[in-house]
C-alpha cells in the first residue's frame, strides 16, 4: 500500500477519532481503514492506537506521529500544488541550447522579447557547435537546425533559414564575378565544417537542380568565422541570411546569383517529452513558433522562393 495513502488515513483516524468517519471521508470500508492502520503499526513495530468499543485515540507514540504525519503530509500537498503552478503558469528556470551563430543572431533577441512577455521565467542559453544530451544536461529545449537524427526526442519545425550566397566587393574585385552556379568550380569557396559535403545545390528559376563541386582554403566550424573571412576578402561564402543581412544592407558583402535558390536550412524545436510540457517550454516554443512566421514567406519555404518552393530539383553534378 502506499504509505503516504496509509499515513493520511491514519491522520483522519486520530483527527475524526473514528475508523467510520475516517472510512467515509475517503470513501472506502471500515476494514480497509483498519488494515491501513495495521500495516502501519506492522512497518513501524509500534501501537499507534488505542482501541476500545466507544472510542479511538492516539497512543504517546501515536499522537508524535500523528503531528509529523501532518507535517510529512502538509508538505507533499505543497509540493504538488507548486507542480502544478509550474504546469499551470510560466515560471521558473529555462534551460535551452543551441548553436553559437544562430543562439546569438536568432534565438537571443527572441528570448529578450520573451522574458518581456514571461517576467516570472528566467533563461540559461546554452550556446554550443555540438549537440548536447537534453536528458543527461537536464536542459529542456534545443533550438537545432538541418538534418535531425532518428530519436526519442520530439521536434516541431520553426521555419527555414534561406542560404544566401554572397563576397565581398575586394575579393570580386580580384576574382571575378561568377555567373552562373558551375563558376564557382574556380572560386575559394568558405566551407561550414558542419555541411562540408563538398559541394552546393542549386534551382534555377526552372526548377532545374544543380549540383556544384565547391572547394577552398578555409574550413570552419563557427559561421561568424566565416563571415569574418568572407569580409576579409578570402572567399566566397554560403551562410544563413541572419548572418549576412546587416554586411549585405551594409554593402560590405554583395548577393550572388541571386536568381538561383538553395535548400533552406530547416529549423527546429528540440525536446525530450511531448507529455506533461511545462508552460515556460510549451509558452516559449509557440512564442518562437509566432515569432519566426512572421518572417517573409521566402525564409519559410522548403526552397527559398520560386515557383517550385520545396520541390526536389532534378539535380544534376558539375565536376
Amino acid at each position: 500500500m502506499d504509505r503516504f495513502v496509509g499515513m493520511a488515513v491514519f491522520a483522519k483516524v486520530v483527527e475524526s477519532a473514528s475508523f467510520a468517519a475516517a472510512a467515509r471521508h475517503f470513501d472506502i470500508s471500515p476494514a480497509m481503514v483498519s488494515k491501513h492502520v495495521r500495516r502501519l503499526e506492522e512497518r513501524l513495530g509500534v501501537r499507534l492506537l488505542n482501541r476500545t468499543t466507544r472510542r479511538v485515540s492516539a497512543t504517546e507514540v501515536g499522537q508524535n506521529y500523528y503531528e509529523r504525519c501532518l507535517r510529512i503530509l502538509s508538505e507533499v500537498e505543497d509540493a504538488e500544488r507548486a507542480a502544478g503552478d509550474l504546469q499551470a503558469a510560466p515560471r521558473g528556470l529555462l534551460r535551452v541550447t543551441t548553436s553559437v551563430s544562430f543562439g546569438a543572431h536568432q534565438l537571443a533577441p527572441a528570448i529578450a522579447d520573451y522574458l518581456v512577455a514571461y517576467p516570472d521565467v528566467s533563461v540559461d542559453l546554452i550556446l554550443k557547435h555540438n549537440f548536447l544530451d537534453l536528458v543527461e544536461e537536464r536542459i529542456d529545449l534545443a533550438i537545432r537546425q538541418g538534418q535531425l537524427s532518428d530519436s526519442s526526442l520530439i521536434t516541431k519545425k520553426l521555419y527555414a533559414v534561406e542560404m544566401v550566397l554572397c563576397a565581398s566587393p575586394g575579393y570580386l574585385a580580384a576574382n571575378g564575378m561568377p555567373q552562373q552556379p558551375r563558376d564557382l568550380v574556380k572560386h575559394d569557396c568558405l566551407i561550414y565544417t558542419y555541411a562540408a559535403s563538398g559541394t552546393w545545390t542549386f534551382t534555377d528559376p526552372n526548377g532545374k537542380g544543380e549540383v556544384v563541386r565547391i572547394s577552398g582554403r578555409v574550413l570552419a566550424d563557427s559561421g561568424d568565422a566565416l563571415l569574418t573571412f568572407a569580409l576579409k576578402d578570402t572567399g566566397i561564402v554560403l551562410a544563413p541570411d541572419y548572418l549576412v543581412a546587416d554586411a549585405l544592407s551594409a554593402g560590405r558583402l554583395i548577393r550572388l546569383l541571386p536568381e538561383y535558390k538553395t535548400p533552406a536550412t530547416l529549423v527546429y524545436a528540440v525536446y525530450p517529452h511531448s507529455n506533461f510540457l511545462s508552460a515556460k517550454t510549451r509558452t516559449f516554443i509557440d512564442f518562437l513558433a509566432a515569432r519566426f512566421a512572421q518572417l517573409p514567406q521566402m525564409k519559410r519555404d522548403g526552397f527559398n522562393g520560386g515557383p517550385n518552393a520545396g520541390a526536389t530539383p532534378d539535380l544534376r553534378e558539375v565536376a
